[in-house]
């Protein structure tokens, strides 16, 4: 699908939070006209701005291969659902509540044309649940988006138990024009592929750190300096191939037994939930910050993503993924 014919291919995204807006930007840089519906439009006010914003850092790094003012005239906000009734492919992006979420989905489903695909962006909540009461449960599948959504190579594709394989791949040729390498899931499982290996890790994290094994820095030196060197360029199985399949398989005999397998959260999570801690946003998570260090590792943070879009594409042929290249 050139950028013409994406251009004659509406989509929508509800939800113009900071996801939501990011999943809008990825799209109009794709070429697709975007309707963004918001709760309200008062609050709301400021999202075109916000969007275009992030299409002016997606034109400084050749994501965006167009003047800005063009991109954004494809964009326009709304809060009212009927306005996307011509929309071929719709992402919600709303709070992750399972009874919303449903309940949204329905009242979409009562707009769109029957072959409309409805995408729910979850982390954890089964496309199954979505599903229930739904007058076309065939095309509703789950898009598990990564934030910065207008950066990332990342996207997995979910089936619901009732998803018809036609609506996946459609979304998977999509997905290719928006940028993404994405992976399709053969079958629904909760929090996915990259949430369920990801928890592992943050458990066993939690776990060192209460055991007194070591601090939280020293999990954060190790693992970025070890597995933060090879995971943009291979995955575990590829890394395990190119190290030597037989070393893991000794060591998985003899360590996996003591790897934690709590199913309670860590104790060290629950201190700093408890104590108030959001991380970055209030400035008290595992670390503590001023709001000027706040601002500093937002920024490098976004600066860092494009480096890492830039390294992954150049081997993107090796992973048989997309590259980074215009119409």
């Amino acid at each position: 699908m050139t950028q013409r014919e994406r251009n004659e291919f509406p989509v929508a995204v509800i939800g113009m939070g900071l996801m939501g807006r990011s999943i809008a930007a990825c799209l109009m840089a794709a070429g697709h006209r975007v309707t963004g519906v918001a709760h309200n439009l008062e609050t709301s006010a400021g999202v075109p701005e916000r969007i275009r914003v992030l299409l002016a850092e997606m034109g400084e790094e050749g994501l965006l291969t167009e003047p800005i003012d063009s991109a954004i005239k494809r964009f326009r906000l709304t809060a009212e659902l009927s306005d996307i009734s011509d929309a071929e492919v719709v992402v919600e992006s709303i709070t992750e509540d399972l009874n919303v979420k449903r309940e949204l989905l329905k009242r979409v489903e009562q707009v769109v044309t029957p072959h409309c695909i409805v995408a729910t962006n979850t982390s954890a909540i089964p496309v199954s649940l979505m599903q229930e009461g739904a007058t076309h449960p065939q095309r509703i599948l789950g898009l598990h988006w990564d934030e910065p959504a207008h950066i990332t190579r990342f996207m997995e594709i979910i089936p619901g138990k009732t998803t018809a394989p036609e609506y996946l791949d459609r979304v998977a040729d999509l997905a290719l024009a928006w940028g993404k390498e994405p992976s399709k899931l053969r079958k629904e499982i909760r929090g996915f592929i990259t949430n369920r290996i990801s928890y592992a890790m943050f458990r066993e994290a939690c776990h060192l750190v209460d055991s007194g094994v070591c601090s939280v820095e020293d999990v954060d030196r190790s693992l970025r300096n070890d597995v933060g060197w090879w995971i943009p360029f291979a995955g575990p199985f590829r890394y395990m191939d190119l190290m030597g399949v037989e070393g893991y398989g000794r060591v998985m005999r003899d360590l996996l037994p003591d790897l934690s397998s709590s199913s309670e959260v860590p104790k060290l999570m629950r201190e700093v939930v408890e104590s108030g801690g959001r991380g970055i946003s209030n400035g008290r998570g595992f670390y503590q910050y001023t709001p000027e260090e706040s601002k500093a590792w937002e920024e490098k943070f976004i600066e860092f993503n494009y480096k890492i879009r830039r390294l992954t594409a150049e081997y993107s042929d090796l992973q048989g993924g997309p590259k980074d290249t215009g119409d």
